[in-house]
């Protein structure tokens, strides 16, 4: 009979060997593109690049709907589409789809699901949409964005884990500075600039609680100058971690 001792310890092992493994299991991540008016070959190739340097991930790219301002993605047809994933990355740009159970077929997936990172031009897909469930989704609603400038960025949550690492000044490469026109009740501001044409101050990072699946998010991400910025590349990696609850 193996001493009681043993056995224990033996239990103790097993728990911190699944332990270990399961902290270097990689984690899944898909990155949702396409659209009009962005380089998403160049920003997904800097992605998976970029974050995979500061994070354990596997990626899949899903590249679909054209380059124009109206188009679907067929992986949204099954109703599974985000089930292998622990983060999605939306970088998507459809402003003219408008196809209300479309936009559900993806929210409902997010909704109590899928944890996600939203970037730059997803704020304005599904813009002429007449219902809110994809901005409820993100955290934020606008419709419309200043021209393209540095921008200083102003840290409001500098202990939040998506600003990890954040300098204390930094301004962006050439950007965009998206009109946040609504903050969603269960949005959290990490971060703002403000805006060279009315002086106000507008979220630029942010967290969303939608209905318990955490969302990440960032207005910046126009140019391929932004992807080749290890900050901004950070601050996405940041994201994807917490946003999968790593």
């Amino acid at each position: 009979m193996i001493p009681k001792i043993l056995r224990l310890f033996a239990a103790f092992a097993l728990c911190l060997s699944s332990s270990i493994a399961e902290e270097e299991k990689p984690l899944k991540v898909l990155i949702i593109t396409g659209g009009c008016c962005h380089d998403y070959k160049f920003q997904s190739a800097a992605m998976v690049d970029g974050i995979g340097q500061l994070t354990k991930a596997e990626f899949t790219v899903v590249n679909e709907g054209g380059k124009r301002t109206m188009g679907k993605i067929a992986l949204y047809d099954d109703p599974e589409w985000a089930k292998p994933y622990d983060c999605v990355i939306h970088n998507e740009c459809f402003a003219s789809t408008t196809d209300a159970d479309y936009i559900r077929k993806i929210t409902s997936a997010h909704k109590g699901g899928a944890p996600a990172v939203v970037v730059h031009c997803a704020m304005h897909t599904y813009r002429d949409a007449k219902i809110d469930d994809w901005r409820e989704f993100l955290g934020v609603s606008s419709l419309r964005h200043d021209h393209q400038s540095n921008y200083p960025v102003k840290v409001e949550a500098a202990d939040h884990a998506v600003m990890k690492d954040f300098p204390a000044n930094w301004t962006t490469p050439k950007d965009e500075l998206y009109i946040i026109e609504k903050i969603w009740p269960k949005t959290t501001v990490l971060a703002t600039s403000k805006s060279e044409e009315d002086g106000k101050e507008y979220p630029v990072i942010w967290t969303n609680d939608y209905h318990g699946t955490r969302v990440a998010g960032t207005t910046y991400g126009h140019t391929n100058e932004a992807f080749e910025d290890p900050v901004f590349i950070k601050i996405l990696a940041n994201a994807v971690t917490w946003a999968a609850g790593k």
